[in-house]
C-alpha cells in the first residue's frame, strides 16, 4: 500500500541510491552502490557554475569486493560529480575498509575510520544500504547451496546474526520460533 495523499507541495530534491550485488567468477562477491542528488531548480555552484535541474550535484560510486564471510577484500570509490573540486580526493581513504567484516558493529567501525574529515559523508552513508545488499546477495545463495549439498537439515550451532535486528527477527517471535527454534526465547506454548 502506498503512502497516503500528502498536502499540496513542490518537489525540490531527489536522492537516489542504487545497490547491486554480483557473484564473481573467482568466488568473491561485488556489491556496487551509486548515489545521486539532484534538484528541481537551477542553482549556482562556485566550482561548477550553474547546476541545472536534473543535473546531479552528487554522483558517487562505491564497489566493495567481499568474501563469503562478509569480509571486505577490495574497495573502489569514485566521485564523478561533487559540489567542490576536492570531493573526489578522499576516495583513496576508503581503502581503510579492506579487512573489515560486515558484521555487528560495522557501521560504528566505518564511522571511526571514515567519519568527519577522514571521509565523505555521502559515501559513508552509502555503505549502510550496501552492507544490507551484501547480506541479501550472499546469504541466500550460500544457504541454498548448503541445502543442495545436504547441509540443509543441520541446525545452526551459533546464534544467527539476524536475531533481534528487527521486529520480524525478534528472538521471542514467531519467525525465530519457526526457523531457529533452538534460539527462540519466547513462550513455547504461544502461537
Amino acid at each position: 500500500m502506498p503512502l497516503s495523499d500528502s498536502a499540496e507541495r513542490d518537489h525540490v530534491h531527489t536522492r537516489r541510491i542504487d545497490c547491486r550485488g554480483f557473484r564473481r567468477a573467482d568466488g568473491l562477491w561485488d556489491v556496487e552502490g551509486h548515489l545521486t542528488d539532484v534538484k528541481t531548480y537551477p542553482f549556482r555552484n562556485d566550482y561548477r557554475g550553474t547546476i541545472e535541474p536534473g543535473e546531479p550535484l552528487h554522483d558517487m560510486w562505491l564497489r566493495l569486493t567481499i568474501d563469503d564471510g562478509l569480509t571486505i577484500r577490495a574497495v573502489e570509490a569514485v566521485t564523478d560529480r561533487g559540489p567542490y573540486h576536492i570531493c573526489g580526493d578522499i576516495a583513496p581513504a576508503f581503502d581503510k575498509l579492506v579487512g573489515l567484516s560486515m558484521r555487528p558493529g560495522f557501521t560504528r567501525r566505518v564511522r571511526q575510520l571514515l567519519g568527519g574529515v577522514r571521509g565523505c559523508t555521502h559515501l559513508v552513508e552509502l555503505l549502510v544500504p550496501m552492507a544490507t545488499t551484501a547480506f541479501q546477495t550472499i546469504f541466500p545463495i550460500l544457504s541454498r547451496e548448503h541445502a543442495e549439498t545436504g547441509g540443509g537439515g543441520a541446525r545452526p550451532k551459533r546464534r544467527p546474526p539476524l536475531l533481534d535486528t528487527c521486529h520480524a527477527f525478534a528472538s521471542d517471535g514467531p519467525i525465530v520460533k519457526r526457523y531457529w527454534p533452538d534460539f527462540h526465547t519466547g513462550d513455547e506454548t504461544a502461537e
